[in-house]
């Protein structure tokens, strides 16, 4: 992956670096509230060589996202393709994200999902990108809102990851952008 640089980021594959964030992320009670797990220190650091490699074969994934002014990986943001989920077609793409808490409300995750709508519309030449998150997942939901994306209720679904112990994880809500309206959004 060839970094992309937004106006205060830089997103990128990951590093040694970003480990022990990686960690944080994964483990964090507030940013893992909608997950039915929490990953252990051997989990994340397995999960992150997954993530890198997936970036290294494919040119995209959930990349490092980092303040260009600081070097401080932050979390990430990224595009992957949703063959996790049996009831999407095998050439669905969706955007998501996940970010340290102190980093949220500052429009980051906005910035880099712009540039990777961008990366997945005019470089992958996709026609659609989804995202998905927990029907009471409002802050994700609200971030979808806000890059154009709208909910496609017809195509929400249960996830297939998450165990029968959590029943209130299970639904899943889809957004959509097409191709099209992303391009009339930018003018």
């Amino acid at each position: 992956m060839k970094p992309m640089r937004t106006e205060r980021l830089i997103l990128r594959n990951w590093e040694e670096r970003d480990r022990e964030l990686f960690h944080r992320i994964n483990s964090d009670e507030r940013v893992m509230e909608f997950f039915p797990f929490r990953r252990d220190r051997a989990e994340t650091d397995a999960k992150m060589d997954e993530f890198r490699g997936w970036i290294a074969e494919d040119g995209f994934g959930f990349a490092a996202a980092e303040i260009a002014a600081t070097g401080e990986c932050i979390g990430f943001v990224g595009l992957l393709e949703t063959d996790h989920v049996p009831s999407m077609p095998s050439d669905t793409i969706e955007i998501g994200w996940r970010l340290a808490p102190e980093f949220w409300g500052k429009g980051y995750v906005t910035e880099a999902s712009e540039a990777w709508l961008a990366f997945g519309f005019k470089t992958l030449d996709r026609d659609e990108i989804v995202s998905f998150a927990v029907a009471a997942n409002r802050r994700s939901t609200a971030v979808m809102e806000r890059l154009g994306m709208s909910p496609d209720p017809a195509r929400d679904f249960d996830h297939p990851s998450i165990p029968d112990s959590h029943p209130h994880l299970k639904r899943h809500v889809l957004y959509r952008l097409s191709r099209k309206d992303w391009q009339k959004r930018r003018g």
